[in-house]
């Protein structure tokens, strides 16, 4: 059986920072959607009753 050393299968390896720091900002774009999802329907509330 033959040994293999490209534990990677010929991609390349991960990025890291730029995996973190895409995350961030999927979390920090989810936060402000629900917070402006929620303005909007308080907002209907109010203005719409």
């Amino acid at each position: 059986m033959a040994q293999h050393a490209d534990h990677n299968h010929g991609s390349t390896p991960m990025d890291y920072p730029e995996h973190e720091r895409t995350y961030s900002g999927f979390v920090a774009f989810t936060k402000w959607g629900t917070i402006a999802v929620i303005a909007v329907v308080i907002g209907m509330a109010i203005f719409l009753v």
